[in-house]
């Protein structure tokens, strides 16, 4: 498996919060200065407006750089996907994730299953996997309805279970019934903490190995569960969330946090390490 990096592990540095948001080229140079091997673009809109010009731009970047990219979105339109399947082409990208739902389209589990007939296979014939991702939106039994019912090798899930647990499913559970279809890993941590009070919980991020993902049962369950796992890239993302301190203090913890988790997946050191490094 190869360890890379999404857009979302710098929500806050590319947000409206940040004074002076990274750019997509500043975004893959500290991919690489962290060891990532990949970086996901993904629900990352501006990419949406380049024209060829810029995403050769980009692909030269990544090359030169050493990284592979995939691209994220979201929505199983017909046109939609086949507009990130002309984009994966001009980026050199061969998994495309996506959601069943956006803000405007829901499609029930039959409607997903026709409008993916028409585009799988094209996907297919470009030598792109699409992958649909687990979230609090879509049951899993429901995601994996869509999934079988396309019944095509290019289409599969990304695993995220943290995401599901809004829904009360189990993180366990969700890995147990996608692991033979998981195409590509989304890797944060989560928690519970009580809220001031003890009035309720607030359910949010952590930094990998302190939280409730059971990471190492997670890649021995898909590892099981797929002869084609070491193919499987794992993405880091995070939900860190925005500190009282303001921007330069959430900046440097999502940082940190990255630095860690992709250090982590290498096999290296501890987050006191990573923030003794840092300061």
């Amino acid at each position: 498996m190869a360890y890379g990096i999404s857009t979302y592990a710098y929500f806050w540095r590319i947000s409206a919060r940040a004074p002076q948001p990274m750019t997509l080229t500043e975004m893959l140079h500290d991919t690489a200065r962290l060891g990532g091997e990949v970086f996901q673009i993904c629900d990352y809109a501006p990419v949406e407006s380049y024209d060829s010009a810029q995403l050769a731009d980009v692909r030269g970047t990544a090359r030169d750089l050493g990284l592979r990219l995939e691209l994220g979105t979201r929505g199983v339109r017909t046109g939609h996907l086949r507009k990130y399947l002309d984009m994966a082409g001009e980026l050199g990208v061969t998994l495309v994730r996506s959601m069943l739902n956006t803000a405007d389209h829901r499609p029930a589990p039959d409607e997903a299953v026709a409008l993916l007939g028409e585009t799988v296979p094209e996907y297919a014939d470009a030598g792109v996997t699409l992958g649909l991702e687990t979230y609090e939106q879509v049951a899993t039994d429901d995601l994996l309805a869509v999934v079988r019912g396309v019944g095509s090798d290019h289409l599969g899930v990304v695993l995220d279970p943290g995401n599901s647990v809004a829904r009360l499913e189990r993180p366990a559970d969700v890995v147990a019934a996608t692991a033979p279809y998981v195409v590509n890993i989304h890797v944060k941590d989560f928690a519970f903490t009580r809220r001031d009070g003890w009035v309720g919980f607030t359910y949010a991020g952590c930094p990998l190995g302190e939280g409730l993902l059971d990471h190492d049962g997670m890649i021995a369950a898909v590892r099981a569960a797929r002869p084609d796992a070491d193919g499987i890239n794992q993405i880091v993302e995070h939900w860190l969330p925005w500190q009282d301190e303001g921007f330069e203090t959430t900046a440097r913890l999502e940082h940190q946090w990255t630095q860690h988790s992709i250090t982590t997946l290498l096999g290296g050191t501890s987050l006191s390490d990573t923030l003794s490094r840092s300061k």
